[in-house]
Formats: C-alpha cells, structure tokens, sequence
C-alpha cells in the first residue's frame, strides 16, 4: 500500500523547458518516468496507518493496520498490509505482488476463516475491508500499465501544480476509465487525484496532506483523503512511524508465510 500510495505521488519536473516540442502524451509520459527515476531507492519502509471510515451519516469506525514495503527494481513492489484492529478484522493480511508488464498479484488472509483468498483480477475494482479504496488502488500503479497525457498547469492547495491525465490500460478489469492528477513542480508532490467510473463519471477524489520529508529525498503525506461523490462515503489515512532500510526481503512477502504473520 505504501509503495502503491507512493506512486500515486507522481509528480512533475518543474525544469522549464524540458519537455518544450514534445506532444501533451509525450510531455505527460515523459515527466512521470523521470518523477519516478527520482523517486525510487528507498529500498524498503515500514509504517503504521489508522484508517478512519466515515458513511453518508457521518458515523465513524476505525481501523489500525501495519504497512511493509519492498521495493522491486525490474518490477513492481510488493507490500503486506497487516490489520491490528478493531478484533474482527484483527490478523487480515493483504499481500500484493506488482508488476510491471503483467496482472497483479494480491491474497488476502482471512484469519475467521484460516484460509488465503486470491483476488481475481476482475475484482481488483472492489471495496478493500469497506473503504473506499479499492484493491486496485492498493496495488502500485506501475508506469507501464497506463497511458499519459498532460492537460494544463494551474494552482492546487496553493501551489502551482501540472495536471495529467492517466488511462489504464486494461480497460476490462480497471474500474476507472482515468485519473486526473495534480501534482507540485517544486517538490514532486502529487496533491489530488480524481478517478472517473466506467460511465466516465467522477466516482472520487483523493487529496494529499501533510508533506514530509524522508532520507532527506523522499517525501509522504500524512494524511490521506478518499471521498466517494457518488455514494456520500469517506476514508481517510492517517501515517506515522515511516521507517526505511529495515532489512526487508522477498521471504517477508512469501504467500505462503500469510498465515504465520503476526
């Protein structure tokens, strides 16, 4: 989840001129691969997250998870995400193995029913544990998988932010026909994300809060807001405790070792 909410940051090179004469999908392209060239080496991260589910009502339940992160160079990255509470969804592990040129990879453990789940790729566009992200929210949105195209620069939460327009591009198990994103030149901090139904509605929108700075490169937000125009919800995420270079490996993101994860 991390790594997926990581690269939900895409951000924008603010060097001018640097992709003067290109086409707006060779501009938009262009300046999310060399967002994400700067983003990567974090290597691995952990964290906490509260998530906070809010309905039409506004009546509020919680959740407490852990988040482990690795990164994969010639892939996608792989994260557990670990529920501590409340008790009924205490021990629920998700698993997620991105990839770049491939469906992704995701069981979840069910700890009520001591059994591992495999999300089929046509379900990725459901609710993950009753929030309003999704399974393929979760996941890492790979380059790869989508198409580009800048739209326009203009102001977001009071920084001058370029807007992209984002298509996936398996159009048959994604439940977004695209995205728009805005994001910061100056720090490449994305800042809002809005995600458009199969009717091409707007179905939400993402806003990012409360910028930090990590390894003195590496930037994540604090709090996280997903709310759902069509159905009247909200979840939000509050992080903390991010930790990097904790000796992670790939035996931490064994599917097979769901069920021993405590």
């Amino acid at each position: 989840m991390a790594r997926m909410l990581t690269v939900a940051m895409l951000a924008m090179i603010a060097a001018p001129g640097l992709f003067a004469g290109q086409t707006p999908e060779e501009k938009g392209l262009g300046i999310v691969k060399e967002a994400d060239r700067r983003y990567s080496g974090y290597g691995d991260s952990t964290s906490n997250l509260r998530m906070i589910l809010r309905n039409r009502q506004g009546q509020v339940s919680e959740r407490e998870l852990r988040i482990h992160t690795l990164e994969m160079p010639n892939d996608g990255d792989r994260s557990l995400s670990v529920f501590d509470s409340p008790a009924d969804v205490k021990g629920t592990v998700l698993l997620t193995h991105t990839h770049k040129h491939q469906p992704d990879d995701q069981w979840l453990y069910l700890p009520a029913l001591e059994r591992v789940k495999r999300i089929a790729a046509q379900n990725k566009s459901g609710s993950f544990m009753g929030s309003e992200f999704s399974y393929e929210d979760i996941a890492t949105q790979t380059i790869e998988k989508y198409s580009y195209k800048w739209l326009r620069d203009e102001t977001c939460q009071e920084q001058e932010c370029h807007v992209i327009e984002r298509r996936p591009l398996d159009k048959q198990n994604s439940g977004y026909t695209r995205q728009i994103i805005w994001m910061d030149k100056e720090h490449l901090r994305t800042f809002q994300v809005e995600y458009y139904d199969r009717k091409d509605t707007l179905l939400k929108t993402l806003t990012f809060q409360d910028y930090r700075k990590y390894l003195d490169r590496f930037w994540r937000p604090h709090d996280m807001n997903m709310v759902n125009h069509q159905t009247g919800k909200s979840s939000q995420l509050l992080w903390s405790d991010y930790a990097f270079h904790s000796g992670l490996n790939l035996n931490d993101f064994n599917q097979h070792s769901l069920t021993r994860i405590r």
